[in-house]
């Protein structure tokens, strides 16, 4: 039987890649789509290398985006995120993915789902996984994206077109709550750990703030190296599970899911080297940080946590805002440099209100076609 055809276009978005897809094109049964995206990407691999379909071997190049008109009254069109976990048959939909965000806008004029006129589009986003809006702003020539520029990012090659991406109250993304729990900072009883002080924030996607010096650390490691610290990988998912029953996200720490919270931990800025060899000070960054997606710490922060980090530092108490003494652009260092992040976060009587956060990417429409799929993968029941 000949493979099925799927219209499909591969791009990178900020530090990700993903195959994006229209959604018109999809079946419309959700088990037929997942299967259909895990063959495509190649998954599950018990190799950890997604040899035989188009993602990476990492959560940031192992990803699906979904595309088609708005549901929402002040969107232009929905963006759906799917990761696709690397070594298990998972496709979840719990949380987003910012640095495709910037792919998504440039995606939709490429499809005809939105028109726009140089010299800038602006195109607003409905993203169904947390169901915020964002609004994405771009160069525009001939009534497509401008990929070519010179704005650098961390984690990429070279330079592109700047994307600006205002993303509009991402406060309690994923539990409703900027602060799950009511605080700025919580103590939590982690199974095989003890106590350990962490921020609980959700803003963007959720994530667990630790400080990296309670657990011997700087912020400043090597992500692979951090990887292959067994005893610390063990240490860090017991917190996140920890953090993400406390956020409500689940009832048991078993029940939390692989995609949230995220963990991180933090430290103030001090002297690293990037993956790319470049040395940084202290004096050009605010606060260090090391984030895990995905089971894996993340080889540039991933951009709805750097948002988390931004907010997290506007938010008196926080474990972040003890020791970023940042004004205005909060400069995270990460694993591939500086991400530079400004965040809006208004004190009310009822406490902090999350009110936009914006940053700044780089897309690029690599591959252009169709992915094939066996037939019997909108028809398999099991």
């Amino acid at each position: 039987m000949h493979p099925r055809r799927l219209r499909a276009a591969f791009y990178r978005g900020g530090t990700s890649k993903a195959v994006m897809l229209n959604g018109a094109d999809l079946p419309k049964d959700r088990a037929a789509r997942d299967r259909i995206f895990l063959h495509v990407l190649g998954s599950p691999d018990p190799y950890g290398r997604q040899l035989d379909g188009m993602g990476g071997g990492l959560s940031s190049v192992s990803k699906v985006v979904i595309v088609e008109p708005s549901t929402h009254p002040e969107a232009d069109v929905d963006y759906t995120f799917v990761q696709i976990a690397v070594g298990d048959p998972v496709a979840d939909y719990g949380s987003t993915c910012g640095n495709m965000s910037s792919a998504v806008g440039p995606f939709a004029l490429a499809e005809g789902l939105v028109t726009a006129e140089a010299p800038e589009a602006l195109v607003r986003i409905h993203n169904t996984n947390t169901r915020q809006i964002y609004h994405a702003r771009f160069a525009v020539e001939g009534g497509q994206a401008v990929e070519e520029g010179d704005f650098e990012i961390p984690g990429v090659g070279g330079t592109g077109a700047k994307v600006a991406l205002d993303f509009l109250e991402p406060g309690g993304a994923a539990t409703g709550q900027l602060l799950p729990t009511g605080q700025a900072v919580d103590r939590l009883q982690v199974d095989g750990v003890g106590e350990i002080e962490a921020s609980l924030i959700d803003a963007a996607n959720p994530v667990v703030f630790v400080r990296a010096k309670d657990l011997n650390r700087t912020a400043n490691e090597a992500p692979q190296d951090l990887d292959a610290d067994r005893d610390l990988m063990t240490t860090l998912d017991a917190i996140r599970r920890a953090g993400g029953v406390a956020m409500g996200l689940a009832e048991t720490p078993e029940a939390v899911p692989l995609s949230n919270p995220k963990v991180a931990i933090i430290a103030p800025p001090a002297p690293f080297t990037a993956l790319d060899g470049r040395s940084y000070r202290p004096e050009t960054h605010d606060v260090s940080v090391r984030l895990i997606s995905m089971g894996n710490f993340h080889r540039a922060i991933t951009l709805t946590g750097g948002m988390c980090v931004a907010v997290a530092a506007n938010i008196p108490g926080s474990l972040v805002a003890e020791g970023d003494g940042a004004t205005g652009t909060l400069r995270i260092g990460n694993p591939s440099g500086i991400l530079p992040v400004e965040a809006k976060v208004e004190t009310t009587a009822s406490g902090p209100v999350a009110i936009s956060a914006t940053t700044f990417r780089t897309q690029r429409r690599i591959m252009e076609g169709a992915v094939l799929y066996p037939a019997r993968l909108e028809e398999d029941a099991a």
